[in-house]
C-alpha cells in the first residue's frame, strides 16, 4: 500500500513529534508500504523518509524542481520525481497514494490534507484520511469539524471518513476498515 504523508519541513519544538514520526516510518516499513512523501531531506519529512530506509522500507518522493535547487530534496530514496510546481506535486502525491496521513504541519500541509478530505465529498478521493493528533496538535481542527457538522455545512458521515489519533494501531485499524464514501449529491 502507498502511505502518502503530508508533513512539514521543520521539526516542531516539542520531541514528541519526532518520536512519533519515527513510530510512522517504522510501522510503514515494518508493514510493506511506501511512503509517498513530499521528497525533502529536512524537518519531520526527512526524518521520516530516514526512518523508512533504515527499516528496510521504500520510499518515493515528490518535489518541486525549485525545491531541488534549493538542496533540499532526499538523495537517498528509492526514487525522486521532480515536478514543475507544488500543484503538481500534489496531485502526483494524491495519484499515488493508497491512504492519507498528516503529521504536526506548517500552512502547506493544512492546505494539502484538507484539499484531499475535501476531495472525498465530491468523488475525488475514496482513500482514508488522517490527522495524526500527536500531543493534540489537531484538536482545534477536530473540533472545527465537529462545528462544520453541528452548523449543517459536513455530514456526520463525511465526518467520519475523517480520523483523528496519534495511536497507530488504531490508526492501522482505520485504514483496514475504511469505508469508501458515498459521492455526495446535490438537490
Amino acid at each position: 500500500m502507498n502511505i502518502t504523508v503530508f508533513c512539514g519541513a521543520s521539526l516542531g519544538a516539542n520531541c514528541i513529534y519526532r518520536e512519533k514520526t519515527i513510530e510512522l516510518g517504522k510501522w510503514i516499513a515494518s508493514n510493506n508500504h511506501r511512503l509517498i512523501y513530499g521528497g525533502g531531506k529536512v524537518g519531520l519529512m526527512g526524518l521520516l523518509a530516514d526512518t523508512v530506509l533504515e527499516n528496510g522500507g521504500k520510499v518515493t518522493g515528490i518535489i518541486p524542481t525549485f525545491l531541488v535547487e534549493r538542496e533540499i530534496s532526499h538523495p537517498d530514496i528509492n526514487e525522486l520525481i521532480t515536478v514543475d510546481n507544488m500543484s503538481d506535486r500534489k496531485n502526483y502525491m494524491v495519484d499515488m497514494g493508497d491512504a492519507f496521513l498528516a503529521l504536526p504541519w506548517g500552512p502547506g500541509t493544512l492546505e494539502e490534507i484538507t484539499q484531499v478530505i475535501s476531495w472525498a465529498r465530491v468523488g475525488e478521493n475514496d482513500c482514508p484520511c488522517i490527522m495524526m493528533n500527536v500531543n493534540g496538535y489537531y484538536n482545534y481542527i477536530e473540533d472545527f469539524f465537529n462545528k462544520m457538522v453541528n452548523e449543517g455545512f459536513l455530514s456526520p458521515d463525511d465526518n467520519k471518513n475523517t480520523l483523528f489519533s496519534e495511536n497507530i494501531n488504531e490508526i492501522e485499524e482505520f485504514i483496514i476498515n475504511y469505508r469508501k464514501p458515498k459521492i455526495r449529491k446535490y438537490n
